[in-house]
């Protein structure tokens, strides 16, 4: 039997961009904290509001748009409602048509994470749904997350 290495948590100063989570009411879970599903809710709002942000991403008229097609989050500790959490940004690889960003996501002040994961974009025109190189702005804005 293979022994695989045990996820670790990640370090903030692993990650290039942050962006602040407010926590709401309704994201905890029956057990008193934030539900699983909500983590991968927020890799996507912190990737997508920074791109937005840096001008690489317009997700209702640009003609290039991203398609999720791997994601994984591992657990450290628990995150609950009130609590401010703080996500941080990296990218770990850009290819021609894909990126993949990794995210940790660390209580307010917290030196390690309290999650990380990744996801996988792949870069589509809009209309076609078939993958498009890297536009030169969102690879700009990628080549500062590495």
């Amino acid at each position: 039997m293979n022994a695989t290495a045990r996820p670790q948590p990640g370090m903030r100063s692993h990650y290039r961009a942050f962006r602040p989570i407010t926590t709401r009411w309704m994201d905890n879970d029956q057990y008193g904290h934030v539900n699983n599903v909500v983590y991968y809710a927020w890799f996507d709002t912190a990737v997508n509001a920074h791109l937005i942000e840096h001008g690489a991403l317009d997700p209702a008229h640009g003609s290039t748009i991203g398609f999720v097609v791997e994601t994984q989050c591992h657990y450290f500790a628990p995150l609950a409602f009130p609590q401010n959490v703080e996500a941080g940004i990296r990218v770990a690889h850009i290819g021609a048509s894909s990126v993949r960003y990794e995210v940790g996501l660390f209580a307010e002040g917290a030196e390690t994470t309290a999650a990380r994961g990744h996801f996988v974009h792949v870069y589509v025109d809009r209309t076609t749904q078939r993958p498009v190189a890297l536009p030169s702005v969102l690879r700009k804005v990628l080549e500062e997350l590495l």
